[in-house]
């Protein structure tokens, strides 16, 4: 081997090595940056002034009903004594009966349905008899599911109030309820005659009727709520882009979720309410294979986040501070930096986004709305 040979071969692993210590010192650095900039996590605004928090109160130690049921019962109360007989003074035989309706009583009753006459498809089965809920689940089993949609089995219990059918329950009338739309799609003529006969088999079995809505109309309301949820099935996103370095994912994760977001089972890390839902999601936009990302994307599912909790006010400040603590900046879908008279804007948009919403009879946040964009 000629000095030549030697001299390239030497030069050729000072380069190799220089590459390697230079990509280990990139990982080291972007790690650094990571930790660094969450290395002393204090409270702060993202998780004050954005994040509203609702926790429940109880007016009275002993009673946690709300006023209006209070009131309801105090009525009740006040009609059975009107009822009773009174008492001879001189006679120790007489003891009241009429005992006072209780608000828990009160609010049995009056529970509202699970069925939502304003998206479901009611079908109402009267029972010449009433039927054990373990029978009527056993007969029900093969017509949970017609096309993508679930169908609900409700029932009259002995306290007047409807019910999703249980074992243990005596029912008096049954509902059946197929919600009329979702995501996919409007309740189909062929989804439709596959309830109806499976309904016909039920109340064949049980001795009883369906009483049938038209199917002309089903199909209109389920077309005109389907067309609802395009309307109002809306997602607003910003990201937080790296001005730099990228950031190591395997430290990132972790600092996110010191800072509040809680990892759920499908992988997303979202921001809670604190009240079992979500105000808004966060994407790291890297797969499994990736060891670094640059970008971080915010995701506020509009129809789900009620208005008094100001979701898009608490995404973009959480945001601004994951900016500021990774050396990034706020960016749109495009990349364009986002100002804060164009984050005002959109949060006005937003708010007239939720009026039409309730004008059209669905309140961002309520169940009915969990039930359609959920």
């Amino acid at each position: 081997m000629t000095e030549l040979q030697t001299s390239l071969i030497a030069i050729g692993g000072v380069i190799v090595v220089g590459v390697i210590s230079y990509n280990k010192w990139q990982e080291w650095r972007a790690k650094k940056s990571v930790e660094n900039a969450f290395s002393a996590l204090q409270e702060d605004v993202l998780m004050g002034a954005g994040t509203r928090r609702h926790e429940p109160v109880l007016t009275n130690d002993e009673d946690p009903s709300t006023p209006e049921v209070r009131e309801l019962a105090q009525q009740y109360d006040d009609a059975a004594q009107s009822e009773m007989p009174d008492a001879d003074e001189d006679s120790a035989e007489f003891v009241g009966t009429a005992q006072p309706v209780t608000p828990q009583f009160i609010e049995a009753v009056l529970k509202p349905s699970p069925l939502d006459a304003s998206i479901d498809c009611i079908i109402s089965v009267f029972l010449d008899t009433p039927q054990r809920g373990e029978k009527l689940s056993t007969l029900f089993q093969g017509l949970r599911l017609v096309g993508n949609k679930s169908v609900q089995l409700i029932g009259q219990s002995e306290t007047g109030h409807w019910e999703t059918v249980a074992h243990g329950g005596a029912y008096h009338e049954l509902q059946i309820g197929v919600q009329l739309a979702t995501r996919s799609g409007p309740l189909t003529e062929l989804e439709y005659s596959e309830l109806v006969t499976g309904l016909n088999q039920l109340a064949d079995e049980i001795g009883s009727q369906p009483d049938l809505p038209d199917m002309q109309q089903v199909m209109a309301d389920a077309r005109r709520l389907h067309q609802l949820i395009l309307e109002f099935d809306a997602q607003l996103s910003v990201n937080v882009q790296a001005k730099s370095a990228p950031w190591m994912v395997s430290t990132l994760r972790p600092a996110l979720q010191r800072q509040g977001l809680e990892l759920r089972p499908d992988g997303r890390l979202v921001m809670p309410d604190g009240d079992g839902g979500m105000l808004f999601s966060l994407l790291t936009n890297a797969s499994q294979s990736d060891d670094t990302s640059k970008l971080m994307t915010f995701l506020l599912p509009v129809p789900l986040v009620a208005p008094e909790r100001d979701g898009f006010a608490a995404m973009t400040a959480f945001a601004k501070a994951m900016a500021t603590r990774l050396s990034g900046v706020v960016v749109d879908d495009s990349g364009q930096p986002l100002s804060e008279q164009a984050m005002k804007e959109i949060s006005a948009q937003v708010q007239a986004f939720y009026q039409a919403m309730e004008q059209a009879g669905v309140e961002a946040g309520s169940v009915r709305a969990q039930r359609l964009f959920g």
